[in-house]
């Protein structure tokens, strides 16, 4: 699909204007659900991720969310992993001495 959009510049120009106004389009409507309970701000990076395939500034943010995610994954893991050893040894009982 890529090969026949650059072989014609109308049409690639008429595919790039459209993602951008369908990505724009759901950006601010994550924009506007992000007050609400609900996915805002994901649906915000969505938008964000569906401009990255036409623009490269759109591609590098999506990336540095990619990144803060990822980091944020593996905090959560590291800390989830040290409270379970931490209850683990604080429930164990103190072992008694044998006679």
């Amino acid at each position: 699909m890529r090969l026949r959009l650059d072989s014609r510049p109308r049409l690639r120009l008429l595919y790039k204007v459209g993602v951008g106004v369908l990505g724009g389009l759901v950006v601010v409507v994550g924009l506007i659900l992000v007050p609400l309970p609900g996915p805002g701000w994901l649906v915000v990076f969505l938008g964000v991720a569906l401009l990255g395939t036409e623009f490269p500034a759109a591609h590098r943010i999506t990336q540095w969310v990619r990144r803060l995610v990822r980091r944020a994954r593996l905090r959560w893991r590291a800390w989830r992993v040290a409270r379970s050893a931490r209850r683990a040894t604080a429930t164990r009982p103190a072992a008694t001495p044998t006679r």
